[in-house]
């Protein structure tokens, strides 16, 4: 399927699941939907955060278009699930956005590493949720955003477990994208990041990890979703992790030489 056709087919509601794996050649993007009074110290949050929360596409107060992320997107129902949050609490998980959306959203669009996992299985790197059939594992970490206003928190990684030079040549790769977070941030000792058990994430689903492999960890959109939650808005809306928006963005336009 084109991006725009597996956005059509979520919008009908005949997709509805983890994102991973589909559209290899196009961008994903996590989502942050807050109303405009909050939305300049959240644009600063995420310019203060790069690499957790770098930014594909913001869009005018109320519009649930935005033109620059792809044909016809509709934000209100074309991710396959949402989380909404009032006062910093996951309050529904929803298909759509139908009863929720305001005249005053402002939509945040931030890179995702699912879009440059294709690069990785071209490579002959295994990714191992794709093959488990289950969401990237996602946790929060002890390292400190850069605090703007509202909005602060901890990092919040995804994990890929991979042999070693596997890890190194995924470092390789994705170093050249840092629209979808670049690089990894760490591999290895999970203890480094504050991670106390990897069969327990946070966010996704537990992978298996054997004797061979290391786990390799980048940073992750959670993230400002979790500084929304911290920011005890009345009322804020966000991607339900591992459930992102299909862009029209080619991967390749992201490449930095």
């Amino acid at each position: 399927m084109t991006p725009y056709e597996f956005r059509q087919a979520v919008r009908s509601v005949q997709f509805r699941g983890p994102t991973a794996g589909y559209c290899g050649d196009f961008a994903q993007a996590n989502l942050a939907i807050l109303p405009e009074a909050h939305a300049h110290d959240f644009l600063r949050f995420c310019q203060s955060n790069p690499k957790a929360c770098p930014l594909l596409g913001v869009g005018e107060p109320g519009q649930w278009h935005v033109p620059s992320l792809g044909r016809e997107v509709d934000i209100r129902t074309d991710v396959p699930g949402y989380n909404v949050y009032r006062d910093g609490r996951l309050d529904a998980q929803v298909d759509n956005l139908a009863e929720f959306w305001q005249s005053d959203f402002v939509v945040f669009a931030i890179g995702c590493s699912f879009s440059f996992e294709d690069m990785l299985a071209k490579a002959g790197i295994a990714l191992r949720h794709v093959e488990e059939g289950c969401n990237v594992p996602m946790y929060r970490t002890n390292i400190a955003n850069q605090r703007v206003g509202k909005f602060g928190g901890e990092l919040v990684v995804s994990m890929r477990p991979m042999k070693g030079a596997d890890a190194i040549r995924a470092v390789q790769i994705t170093s050249r994208f840092p629209g979808v977070h670049g690089a990894p941030i760490h591999i290895g000792d999970p203890s480094v990041l504050g991670i106390e058990d990897l069969s327990k994430p946070d966010f996704g689903d537990a992978v298996t990890i054997r004797d061979t492999e290391l786990p390799v960890y980048w940073a992750c959109g959670v993230t400002p979703q979790t500084a929304l939650m911290g920011a005890r808005l009345p009322l804020a809306i966000a991607h339900r992790p591992g459930y992102m928006l299909m862009t029209d963005i080619p991967n390749a336009t992201l490449a930095v030489f």
